[in-house]
């Protein structure tokens, strides 16, 4: 594998689809000019990582990202943690959150708090970085918890990681990205659960028109309509690149992109 890449650990959404591990829930691994991150580790994240192939270590990632506490994105956040830190005796590392990941419903144990050199509040609309690697954090998103959307550049490439939240037009001024990845749990609109659908996501598609566009965190009802045949449909019906990712799929930086 490339030494700079992008990984997709899992491509589950959505409690059922991670409970059955129709999909797995491992998370995104970025590797970029020698810094590891790990985007929502999700539940099984570190055998994702042992069971990779190239296997990836985690005592080398320099961070941990959480987009939102729920447990599909941060459940092995604490054995990651400890991984990084060779099992907490070696203190590196930056954790960033939301701040109600670590209030008094903390999704990080107060032990595992003390192993990485910094814990990082995320809020909206601002601008982080770890080593080489630079995100912005979206305006928060309509969601039951405290959720940020990221944006990044790789290899002059922008990136958005448009996550778990409830369809709003502002969305398509943040993710005007290159290549956007974007969570769709539902086939059809669900309007009573904060999470989108395919046609809410063909919308914002459709609007940024984005170079690349990658569909993930699938539910049970996207799963049924088979993620790959509605990417299909979609690259025919909007003229650009959109593929379906599956576990374990990966993008080699820098990345290739179809010119419109």
């Amino acid at each position: 594998m490339n030494s700079n890449f992008l990984k997709f650990l899992g491509t589950a959404g959505a409690r059922f689809v991670m409970i059955n591990q129709l999909r797995a829930s491992g998370g995104i691994w970025i590797s970029y000019q020698n810094t590891n991150i790990l985007i929502d580790p999700g539940p099984g994240s570190i055998v994702r990582c042992v069971k990779s192939r190239p296997r990836l270590d985690p005592t080398k990632l320099d961070g941990i990202i959480l987009t939102h506490r729920h447990l599909d994105h941060a459940n092995d956040i604490n054995v990651m943690i400890e991984a990084m830190t060779e099992g907490g005796f070696k203190k590196k590392g930056t954790v960033f959150c939301p701040a109600d990941a670590i209030g008094q419903d903390s999704v990080i144990l107060e032990y595992a708090k003390k192993m990485p050199q910094e814990i990082r509040i995320l809020e909206a609309d601002n601008t982080y970085s770890l080593g080489e690697f630079k995100f912005q954090t979206s305006m928060r998103h309509i969601h039951p918890s405290e959720t940020y959307g990221l944006k990044f550049n790789l290899f002059n490439t922008s990136f958005g990681l448009l996550t778990d939240t409830k369809y709003f037009k502002e969305l398509t001024d943040f993710y005007k990205v290159d290549c956007l990845i974007i969570s769709v749990v539902f086939f059809k609109p669900r309007p009573d659960i904060e999470h989108l659908c395919l046609d809410e996501a063909e919308e914002i598609i459709k609007s940024i028109r984005p170079k690349k566009a990658i569909l993930t965190h699938f539910g049970m009802t996207m799963l049924k309509a088979k993620p790959h045949l509605q990417a299909e449909q979609l690259t025919q019906k909007l003229g650009l690149e959109v593929v379906a990712a599956t576990d374990g799929f990966s993008l080699n930086l820098p990345l290739t992109l179809q010119v419109s």
